[in-house]
């Protein structure tokens, strides 16, 4: 019973301890890119957020970064952070890094201005938010190169293809649009004068003005002889009805004659 009893005491002195140790046990989750590459001369961001139990303020964040160089030198202090950015003011990161982070949106990233050959290295970011004060720090490898990768240079390429023939494209609708109108106007001018003349229906085509100016003369010629025979053809139906009208004059006097010798017997 004796030996039982300490230990008991033990076990329940952890229990209690373990509770008040559990709050600190909760850390910062910090996440960055990994690898990030920047042509010699230009300006490249470097992006650190991180995510925390406990609320954030600006008061009660701190952050860090840290340079540790290709050839395993010694760490270089880059930045600091504590209620208010703090610039380097020595090594070779003087003037060449800034603040481009928001606290409030959790985001603590710096940018590093017209980068140089010696800023190829690891670049560490440590953020504290108490009482989360444990977990581990973001990294990010910087490779300064003289130029553009291949994959760069293909992705440019594309966009600047990709951009022509969107172009092109548009050229070439603008230009058959043009093309139809113009064709549409032109079949238009030249149907309007055909629709005149089917709704007019006193005007005929020069085909037909050709044919009328090459057959009037001989029609007019048949007409006149039809006019001038006609006259001659009621000439002679009078004189043949004088000359029955001679004739039965002629059979009267013959009958009085005959009468007449009758008388006379």
């Amino acid at each position: 019973m004796f030996l039982c009893f300490p230990m008991y005491r033990i076990w329940l002195l952890l229990l209690l301890g373990g509770g008040f140790v559990l709050p600190g046990v909760s850390g910062i989750t910090i996440y960055t890119p990994g690898e990030v590459e920047a042509v010699n001369g230009t300006n490249v961001r470097l992006k650190c957020t991180f995510s925390s139990t406990v609320s954030v303020s600006h008061k009660s964040v701190t952050v860090s970064w840290n340079f540790r160089p290709l050839n395993s030198g010694s760490e270089e202090s880059v930045f600091y952070y504590q209620e208010e950015p703090y610039a380097p003011e020595h090594n070779r990161f003087k003037g060449h890094a800034v603040w481009s982070g928001d606290i409030m949106r959790k985001d603590v990233s710096i940018t590093l201005l017209e980068v140089l050959p010696t800023f190829n290295g690891t670049y560490t970011c440590q953020v504290r938010n108490p009482p989360d004060v444990h977990g581990s720090n973001g990294e990010i490898v910087l490779s300064v190169v003289n130029k553009a990768s291949l994959s760069e240079i293909s992705l440019l390429a594309a966009a600047v293809g990709g951009g022509c023939a969107v172009i092109l494209v548009l050229l070439g609708i603008f230009v058959a649009v043009r093309f139809y109108r113009r064709k549409h106007m032109t079949h238009d001018i030249e149907m309007s004068p055909r629709e005149q003349e089917w709704k007019d229906p006193t005007v005929c085509s020069p085909e037909e003005a050709v044919h009328l100016k090459k057959f009037m003369p001989k029609k007019e010629a048949d007409s006149s002889d039809d006019e001038e025979s006609e006259p001659s053809s009621g000439d002679d139906d009078e004189e043949e009805g004088l000359e029955e009208e001679d004739d039965d004059d002629d059979d009267d006097d013959d009958d009085d004659d005959d009468d007449g010798g009758g008388d006379d017997d």
